[in-house]
């Protein structure tokens, strides 16, 4: 069942809330990497010299190995390093190190014992191997996040299908290692049926939060899955979270309240749908809210980044403006959107990893079919600093024609009211956050006067709106929650 979306907005001259939507920040540069085989980039750090580092895979030869790329502020490659035998490898998460190099974690089909094998590698700061280590049995074994522990270990996730249950059934896999990887010991989690683990971080009490998917609990196809240990790997709690949608978690990040902040992916209302998917919960795992973010087709969130502001930074892609694009949105402590912003051309390009930089802008890594020289390219994007937030002020103005709201947030009501000082040329409309209209209430001339117009909101979705009302040169916009 469709909510309507109830509106009251009144034109007064005292207590005003007027709201101003930000624009997203300018793009200072982009960036592909690769040649004409395939290349596809995975994670981003900015590194001390204020230049980056990103990890991915390279084809060539008919192999795939791991890729590192190395650049400078400007995104201009200071070097490249691959690692990897004769078959197939990929690098999935990088990490700075305490003594300046990274670490590494991907795949590997060269090495260990299996179809394929976590894959660890520690480098210095030029990119030289240090070491490796690899985990896993005779079936698949992934790893696709890393991190370095407090004690100069690490902590990898993944998932394993080596485990009691054989290739049909995956659990979620946790290994933790000393600095030189070596094994201190590994963890796995789920049921039986296919779990997999795609984020891990050292908690500020030293245990681990792991976030991924589930179809072993929880009453959907597929259920998001959270899942919180102590130093030991052993299970504190575990939470699901989605309903009868698919829904998938990916990126996870302990916020500076205690809490987690959870990206990733939920069944949306249309067919064959999903909307980008944000969960904030508190130290306990227990849900504070949820966004959902995107349009009627399909849109996904692979990573997630608590901002200096207390907001929040999304990159994923999405299928519901353009093509597919690479898709970023930027929230508020609330998850309320403050900006988003589509970056790619007329082919497929997505976005993998998502970090502020120093400066207060952004860096991206993902994959492009729209530029480069090959099928795919690594696709890297700086985005400049955002000049201005979502602004809302209780003030007193002199402006004639302005609006306000309730209630706000939105339950169920359709009626929105406005009063005209003088005759004018008006306009009222709905758009969303990329700034589309989706309906025009009003458009024309009006005597002075009370007026009130019905809105019929069949087919929205559970997020933010906005109204705008413009009056000759006049425009005021107030931000509207529509609520389940």
């Amino acid at each position: 069942m469709h909510k309507k979306l109830g509106i009251w907005i009144f034109v007064g001259i005292f207590g005003v809330i007027n709201f101003a939507t930000a624009d997203a920040p300018d793009t200072l540069w982009t960036r592909t990497f690769g040649g004409i085989l395939s290349e596809d980039g995975y994670a981003v750090l900015e590194t001390p010299d204020s230049g980056f580092i990103l990890v991915g895979d390279k084809r060539s030869s008919g192999f795939e190995d791991v890729y590192l790329i190395r650049t400078n502020s400007s995104g201009d490659t200071l070097w490249t390093r691959t690692y990897g035998g004769a078959d197939d490898e990929w690098g999935f998460s990088i990490q700075h190190t305490s003594d300046g190099g990274f670490i590494i974690a991907g795949v590997t089909e060269s090495y260990g014992a299996g179809l394929e094998d976590v894959y660890l590698i520690r480098i210095d700061s030029s990119g030289n191997t240090l070491w490796t280590n690899f985990w896993g049995g005779v079936n698949q074994d992934y790893a696709y996040s890393v991190q370095q522990t407090q004690d100069g270990g690490f902590i990898i996730a993944g998932y394993t299908s080596s485990a009691p249950g054989g290739t049909i059934y995956r659990d979620v896999y946790l290994i933790r290692t000393n600095s030189l990887g070596g094994t201190l010991w590994t963890k796995t989690f789920g049921g039986n049926s296919c779990d997999e683990g795609y984020s891990v971080q050292e908690t500020s009490d030293n245990g681990f939060i792991i976030v991924g998917r589930t179809n072993s609990f929880g009453a959907g196809l597929e259920y998001g899955y959270l899942i919180r240990t102590n130093s030991s790997g052993d299970t504190i709690w575990t939470r699901t979270f989605g309903d009868s949608s698919y829904t998938c978690g990916y990126s996870v990040q302990q916020t500076k309240d205690g809490g987690f902040i959870i990206a990733g992916e939920k069944g949306g209302l249309a067919p064959c749908s999903t909307n980008v998917y944000l969960i904030k919960t508190d130290s306990s795992g227990d849900t504070l809210w949820t966004r959902t973010y995107g349009g009627t087709d399909q849109d996904y969130g692979r990573s997630v980044q608590e901002t200096s502001d207390g907001g929040f930074i999304i990159a994923g892609e999405t299928y519901s403006w353009g093509y597919r694009d690479v898709y970023l949105i930027k929230t508020d402590s609330l998850g309320d959107t403050l900006w988003t912003k589509l970056v790619g051309g007329n082919n497929i390009d997505w976005g993998y990893s998502v970090r502020q930089t120093f400066d207060g802008g952004y860096i991206i890594v993902g994959v492009t079919t729209s530029f480069g020289a090959g099928a795919d390219d690594i696709y890297l994007i700086r985005l400049a600093k955002e000049e201005a937030g979502v602004e809302e002020k209780n003030q007193i103005s002199n402006i004639k024609y302005q609006i306000s709201t309730y209630p706000n947030p939105l339950i169920q009501s359709t009626v929105i009211c406005y009063s005209l000082p003088e005759y004018t040329n008006i306009q009222l409309t709905i758009h969303d956050i990329s700034g589309r209209t989706l309906k025009t209430l009003v458009n024309g001339e009006k005597e002075a006067g009370s007026y009130s117009a019905d809105l019929d909101a069949k087919g929205l979705k559970t997020g933010i709106y906005f109204v705008t009302l413009t009056a000759g040169k006049t425009k005021q916009t107030k931000k509207l929650i529509l609520m389940e």
